[in-house]
């Protein structure tokens, strides 16, 4: 089942920058900078951890975001998912606290993902790190922002030692292949971490397998709104919406870096 025409990306772009923000303003009295949050925080599964402050914003958003687009599916990591969705020409893909670890130790790399999902492609994207006051977006063909400063890799420059974060194996494997890089640490955040390869602030960024829609579609579209590429090893993009959403090891790094990379992740 397709979904009736959508509203304008440019009038939902800003009715979700304002949404972000206020989930940010929800967020902000559970979180205690290198402390314990002050949220309940308890576990999914064996080792997943979720706090109230999730559970919040996964509330909020849900209801703010279906009501400026209710024909839209959703899918978020904090709600049980309803396979309606998979019917749905436009998804909603959100993660209420990419990061949950950082937050609640009180570590400021964790931020709220938001993206509008169309036909399996990010077609909006807004990543909010409230700590940073970073507000990153992108809507399909319009470019990638900060904080109303436009994001444009560069096409020329190659680093002689790339700035490379992530998994510490992956990045063992990389220099194996490329040689000597500059190892940044890790962004608790994957959605950040992907975010700041858009920024140019991390030239290579890597990304362990069962990564899921949620912490990757709206850095995604920012990515490649920018000038850069998410992709797995064969060098394929994330397919989004799928009956399982997650998906294999990857890499964000700029276009022009793209061959090289993924060459060097190759087994």
């Amino acid at each position: 089942m397709s979904s009736p025409s959508a509203p304008s990306l440019d009038r939902l772009a800003l009715a979700v920058r304002d949404a972000a923000h206020q989930a940010g303003a929800l967020a902000l009295p559970y979180f205690r900078a290198g402390e314990q949050t002050a949220a309940r925080l308890w576990y999914k599964g064996h080792s997943s951890p979720v706090t109230e402050a999730d559970i919040a914003l996964d509330d909020f958003l849900k209801d703010h975001l279906t009501g400026l687009f209710p024909e839209a599916g959703w899918l978020s990591e904090e709600t049980a998912d309803d396979p309606s969705r998979l019917d749905r020409s436009h998804v909603w893909v959100v993660d209420p606290i990419d990061g949950t670890r950082a937050f609640a130790a009180g570590h400021p790399d964790w931020a709220i993902s938001i993206a509008l999902v169309k036909d399996g492609l990010p077609v909006l994207g807004s990543l909010y790190a409230p700590i940073h006051d970073k507000l990153y977006e992108a809507t399909i063909g319009g470019g990638a922002w900060c904080n109303g400063q436009r994001l444009q890799l560069s096409e020329t420059e190659t680093p002689a030692r790339p700035r490379v974060a992530g998994p510490k194996p992956l990045v063992d494997r990389f220099e194996r292949k490329t040689g000597p890089v500059e190892r940044l640490p890790k962004v608790p955040s994957l959605a950040l971490r992907l975010a700041r390869v858009a920024e140019g602030t991390i030239d290579i960024g890597l990304v362990s397998h069962n990564s899921q829609d949620w912490d990757i579609a709206a850095a995604d579209l920012i990515l490649k709104e920018a000038g850069g590429l998410l992709t797995d090893f064969a060098g394929l993009p994330p397919a989004y919406n799928k009956p399982q959403p997650r998906h294999d090891e990857m890499i964000a790094v700029a276009s022009r870096l793209h061959p090289r990379a993924i060459g060097a992740m190759r087994t």
